[in-house]
């Protein structure tokens, strides 16, 4: 590895920059640059009959009618969000559940958001709803225009179908919304000067009353300019009712205060960096850093318990429901009535667990699931609802690499599981297998790593790889079946390649720890391991060996690609950040400073613009090929990073595509057709690079 190039805190980020003028989203300058390398990158790659049978098949899959509609219950009725060729901006529709059991059910179709959007002239892209229950029938809808953050919120009646004549509406905003009563609102949302922090999220929560002007809503919590959010919770469990107010610091430390009988705001005695919840007169503490509590000290990534009025009273006694170890970690939790559902992670496989409430506390412990692969788990209990029929049911599903996904039925009460729904197979997985192996990082550090070996390959050194990673924000990279993967890639004779690096959640949050702020370098140093480890094996060699990752996994391949292209073939560079000198100047980007740091910061800067991928790149040094994806709508991740790290290695003289979605937001594509031709792209540049089977093979 060659060593980086440092640079001094600039005075003004990017005063000097010749491309800023790329940052200008939507200017006739910057958008006539995005045409002309969009038409260059298509005219290369979607020049044959091969990219279209590709695009086709592909989208065949994202729109196949035998995918698992996975639901949400409200009340009766099982609602899911459904898109596919006909419906491409998708359905709102409800079933119940007597008819999801069945193997076509009867959809009562609630929203159509294509004929809403034709109907008023807008590219609405579906974003949520909050429906108010126990009677149901009032939701918020949430709609975006061509799939940015920033939406628009109207009142729905479920009973009607029709928006509210005169309804709660807001504007376009990055708004959250929460029901009180039938009546009134909490709401966050840009209202004006002042309402918003530098993040660009809603910094006040108003109380709104149905009738009233929002702008006169009183202002009922806040937080600082510099914090990244306020928000806000409701519980409405019967005997249980709780309002929680968040003043949401930074990505991972916040203040909780509790809203008391008579209006007063209790701040919370809890880890300002754990994450608070209740459970009916349970209070539920997840930590992210270790604590050390009355009597005993607990790891970071422990789940404790305690009874919410002693903890509130002062009474800090908390009892552990999980405690990790070196291998296994916490990837969620849920309760039924009765029991609480605890998904484990062990070596990046999950386990689950089954603990029953009891006057002395809980008692349970492993049931039987499928293994190894990842499995998710939900529960049906409604505690709204006066004895409900659903209180011990929960939904579970399980997939793995070659596995397509399956979901069962499940009672707490017996082992016996009941298939719902599986989805179909979208490419001939045999003679296929996945392997867990493990590379050594630059410290030493023992990373673990999956291979996906199409058919009949061996560790030849032959094998086109694609090795995918993320390594941050404590998300976790699990094993799941991604049919489009397939398609495009292991059915081609492609080996398919995901890291576990550091910075990820799939040992808990020390695995994510270790790697933040002046330790980020260590996701690189995993990810290059992982390449090398491909190399020395003999899985591939460097000129058939392709990398790629989206958002912050754009910053790693990025920042991979500039500091050991000699292990690389080929990049794929997906919704990136790339200009670390700026991107807490951008959109969404102050918002995760507790992950780089401050490029303000001379002590932060150091360490960042050692990495930064923008300030990095060099002329006269050979890079791989890269392509640069992104979104004109993404309004998280500006699309400014790819444009400029574009430009810049263009003027040097690099070989670089580009492509920029005019649609799509931070996910790049608004409906299954864009996503497909997007992936088409992605997929029959990898091969073109990588100088393997051409697209054109593909059946």
């Amino acid at each position: 590895m060659t060593d980086p190039v440092t640079s001094p805190v600039p005075t003004t980020p990017g005063a000097d920059d010749p491309f800023l003028w790329l940052e200008d989203v939507d200017s006739e300058a910057a958008l006539n640059w995005v045409r002309e390398r969009n038409a260059q990158t298509e005219a290369w790659l979607a020049g044959d009959a091969g990219f279209d049978a590709l695009r086709t098949r592909l989208q065949a899959a994202l729109d196949a009618p035998g995918r698992i509609p996975g639901v949400v219950r409200r009340g009766d009725w099982l609602y899911n969000f459904w898109q596919d060729a006909a419906h491409p901006r998708g359905l709102w529709r409800r079933t119940l559940l007597a008819s999801y059991r069945q193997p076509e059910p009867e959809w009562d179709v609630v929203l159509d958001v294509d004929a809403l959007g034709q109907a008023e002239g807008e590219s609405w892209v579906w974003a949520g709803s909050r429906v108010l229950g126990p009677q149901y029938r009032m939701a918020l809808v949430s709609l975006s225009r061509g799939g940015a953050d920033a939406k628009v919120v109207r009142e729905f009646d479920l009973v009607t179908k029709q928006f509210v004549p005169e309804g709660f509406t807001l504007p376009e905003a990055k708004s959250e919304v929460t029901w009180i009563d039938a009546d009134t609102l909490f709401v966050a949302t840009d209202v004006g000067e002042g309402a918003l922090t530098d993040s660009g999220y809603p910094r006040q929560v108003r109380r709104w009353a149905r009738g009233t002007p929002l702008a006169q809503a009183p202002i009922v919590f806040e937080a600082e300019v510099s914090d990244i959010a306020a928000s806000v919770a409701v519980d409405r469990t019967p005997g249980y009712e709780r309002t929680l107010f968040v003043r949401q610091i930074d990505f991972y430390r916040q203040h909780d205060f509790l809203l008391t009988d008579d209006g007063r705001l209790l701040r919370m005695e809890v880890p300002e960096d754990a994450s608070v919840s209740f459970h009916e007169d349970l209070l539920l503490l997840s930590l992210r850093s270790a604590w050390d509590g009355p009597g005993t000290a607990y790891p970071s990534g422990s789940l404790l318990y305690a009874p919410a009025a002693a903890y509130l009273a002062g009474d800090h006694h908390v009892q552990p429901l999980f405690v990790p170890t070196a291998t296994r970690s916490l990837a969620g939790y849920d309760f039924t009535r009765s029991c609480l559902l605890l998904n484990i992670s062990d070596n990046v496989a999950s386990r689950l667990e089954l603990w029953r409430r009891t006057p002395e506390g809980f008692t349970g412990g492993p049931i039987e699931a499928p293994y190894p692969g990842t499995v998710g788990v939900g529960a049906l209990h409604d505690p709204l609802i006066p004895n409900d029929p659903l209180a011990e049911h929960y939904l579970l599903d399980y997939t793995d690499y070659l596995t397509p996904a399956s979901l069962y039925l499940a009672h707490t009460d017996t082992a016996e599981r009941e298939l719902l729904k599986s989805n179909p197979a979208f490419f001939d997985a045999t003679g296929m297998r996945a392997e867990q192996c493990f590379a050594t990082s630059a410290d030493g550090t023992q990373v673990p790593y999956f291979i996906v070996w199409p058919q009949a390959a061996q560790a030849d050194g032959n094998n086109p790889t694609l090795l995918y990673g993320y390594g941050g924000f404590e998300v976790s990279l699990e094993p799941g079946y991604a049919g489009t993967r397939g398609i495009a890639w292991l059915s081609q004779g492609g080996v398919y390649v995901v890291a576990n690096i550091r910075g990820g959640g799939e040992f808990g949050p020390d695995w994510h720890q270790r790697a933040i702020k002046a330790h980020k370098q260590r996701s690189y140093d995993d990810f290059a391991a992982v390449a090398q480890d491909l190399i020395t094996r003999g899985v591939t060699r460097p000129e058939r060996l392709g990398i790629m990752g989206g958002s912050n996994g754009g910053l790693l391949v990025g920042a991979v690609a500039m500091q050991r292209p000699e292990l690389l073939g080929a990049v794929v560079c997906q919704v990136p950040l790339l200009d670390m000198q700026r991107y807490h100047l951008l959109l969404a980007g102050a918002s995760w400073m507790a992950e780089y740091g401050n490029p303000d910061v001379p002590e932060d800067w150091a360490h960042i613009s050692a990495y930064s991928p923008y300030q990095q790149v060099r002329p006269g040094r050979r890079y791989p090929k890269m392509l640069f994806t992104t979104s004109t709508r993404d309004d998280r991740v500006h699309p400014g990073h790819a444009r400029k790290m574009a430009a810049r290695m263009l003027a040097m003289g690099h070989d670089v595509s580009y492509f920029e979605n005019i649609e799509g937001g931070h996910g790049g594509a608004a409906d299954n057709a864009q996503r497909a031709r997007m992936m088409a792209l992605e997929f029959s540049f990898l091969w073109r690079v990588l100088g393997a089977a051409p697209a054109a093979t593909v059946a």
